[in-house]
């Protein structure tokens, strides 16, 4: 890949565990660009400030993202503010507000400002939960993602503006990594939880397996990101996959295996009674993962991931004590 002198960068949702990872490596870097400015909303504790990074508190849709560009001379924009995880009973107008919107604020900032490269984090979700999804999924797929599930449809909004952004501003390089179901150390979200409980729930009739993608891999790509010229979109995700048999068997726990329809009418149940947050839709998420090609990840953008799923899922689960290391 060749190397690309980016001299100022602006991390969005710089507190987040990707924005954190990535921000401590390009502090560490030998490489680093002279000016690391890190935003988000929520403030990060002195304690946990890195040196010579500059440190925002500000909403990525405030007219302030535009000054910041401007007072820093910011070049490159790494854009990972999005709600990849929130309380499912926050309304969908306030993530609708934080993805969609958020990211159209920063593009106009970015095109106003004459930064010449933004990086994006999107994901599989993006791809949506259908039977019939190609596997795997490439990059010349279409994106249906599922209205059901906010952040699938959002991501899928998300890519549309970007798209329709490419062609208004050609002069700003665009990057974007539609990444797996990311694990590490510092994951906790809905994936993982799946593989915390006392049991492991599968779904009877579903096939598509989970292809992981280690937490380091994807700093590592957007890393290469800001150090590199690449442009285009591409899926990040790691060699092999694992069905919730084989993560059954790793876990040493029971593979509880239901009718669909039984699940589906359990979480009706539950979502009218007010006990669940989640309805019976829940079930496509379950049904049908996006299963992603990283074939052009390899070829094009010339990054191989360093753990394959299998490798990623066992560091994971030795990380948060649900096995023994070797």
């Amino acid at each position: 890949m060749a190397t690309r002198r980016a001299r100022s960068v602006l991390v969005t949702g710089a507190s987040g565990y990707l924005g954190r990872l990535l921000l401590r490596r390009l502090a560490a870097s030998p490489e680093a660009p002279p000016t690391l400015v890190a935003l988000d909303l929520r403030p990060v504790p002195e304690d946990e400030r890195l040196a010579g990074v500059h440190y925002v508190e500000a909403d990525v849709r405030s007219p302030a993202v535009k000054e910041l560009l401007e007072r820093y001379a910011v070049d490159t924009v790494v854009h990972l503010a999005f709600a990849v995880s929130p309380d499912p009973r926050v309304p969908r107008e306030k993530l609708f507000a934080i993805d969609v919107r958020g990211t159209e604020s920063v593009l106009g900032a970015c095109a106003a400002a004459g930064v010449g490269k933004i990086v994006v984090t999107s994901s599989g979700a993006a791809y949506g939960y259908h039977a019939d999804n190609p596997v795997p999924l490439t990059e010349a797929d279409p994106l249906r993602g599922n209205e059901e599930f906010a952040y699938s449809h959002h991501k899928r909004l998300v890519e549309e503006r970007l798209a329709r952004f490419a062609e208004e501003h050609p002069e700003v390089g665009q990057l974007v990594f539609r990444v797996g179901a990311v694990l590490g150390a510092g994951v906790n979200n809905q994936i993982s939880a799946l593989f915390e409980r006392r049991f492991v729930l599968d779904l009877s009739g579903s096939t598509t397996p989970f292809r992981f993608i280690w937490e380091e891999d994807v700093a590592d790509c957007l890393m290469a990101g800001v150090l590199t010229d690449k442009t285009g979109v591409f899926n990040l995700a790691a060699d092999g996959a694992l069905g919730m048999a084989d993560i059954a068997r790793i876990l040493g726990k029971r593979r509880l295996v239901l009718p669909v329809f039984v699940v589906k009418a359990a979480l009706w149940l539950l979502s009218r009674l007010g006990l669940s947050p989640y309805g019976p839709e829940q079930t496509l998420f379950l049904q049908f993962r996006p299963v992603l090609s990283n074939a052009r990840l390899k070829s094009e953008f010339g990054f191989e991931p360093r753990m394959t799923s299998e490798a990623v899922f066992r560091h994971y689960a030795e990380s948060k004590g649900l096995i023994r290391a070797p």
